[in-house]
């Protein structure tokens, strides 16, 4: 019987919060806006252009200052991701998804950052995935289930017979919009509705998430 693990990226295989915020900050230092870690975390599972509109407060601009912040930004952020390897991977990731691959659960990836491809590459682990989508590849982002719905589709799998793991509050009513079963990783404040929440992946194997909560 044939089960999937999709994952999320940032807060679930690798935080790559620090590196957004401080690309943000030199943004709203440039600019002359108050940027705050707590600002970067209601930022947290968005795509760029929603990031920014939240980023840029009451500043109100024009087109071509939105593509040029959101690409400034973005230049910010590669250019931090050039110390960026394996060991960058969150505590338990690598080992849970060779568990998986051995076990011939499928791996999907399901992430809103149009910079996931890069960042896996440089993790190591861009070959462990079975179906690979980003920000660039959906039009509706996260809460709007779409991104987890076309890897389910491109795993052949129906969303009860796969586990999604998420950080975000975004993320984990995507996963539940879906039918999907939902492991949230993070403070459960925060991802109080995922049907299981973790700490994170370290010290946990396949049987603690399959047969998923929806298994038929």
């Amino acid at each position: 019987m044939s089960y999937g693990f999709i994952f999320d990226l940032d807060g679930v295989i690798t935080d790559t919060a620090e590196y957004h915020y401080q690309s943000w900050k030199r943004l709203a230092d440039e600019e002359g806006l108050t940027f705050t870690r707590k600002d970067n975390d209601a930022l947290r599972g968005l795509p760029r252009q929603e990031s920014l509109k939240i980023f840029q407060k009451d500043r109100q601009l024009s087109e071509d200052q939105i593509q040029d912040w959101m690409a400034r930004k973005n230049t910010y952020f590669h250019e931090s991701l050039e110390s960026f390897s394996q060991d960058n991977l969150l505590p338990g990731v690598n080992e849970l998804m060779q568990s998986a691959k051995q076990n011939n659960i499928k791996i999907g990836l399901a992430s809103s950052s149009r910079n996931a491809r890069p960042v896996c590459s440089r993790l190591g682990i861009l070959d462990l995935f079975d179906v690979f989508a980003d920000g660039n590849d959906i039009t509706n982002a996260k809460p709007a289930p779409d991104v987890f719905l076309w890897v389910a589709g491109g795993l052949r799998l129906i969303p009860q017979k796969c586990v999604i793991f998420e950080d975000s509050e975004a993320g984990v009513e995507a996963g539940l919009t879906g039918k999907f079963s939902v492991v949230g990783i993070g403070p459960k404040e925060r991802l109080n509705r995922a049907h299981r929440v973790i700490d994170g992946l370290a010290g946990h194997g396949i049987s603690d998430f399959i047969p998923p909560l929806y298994d038929l």
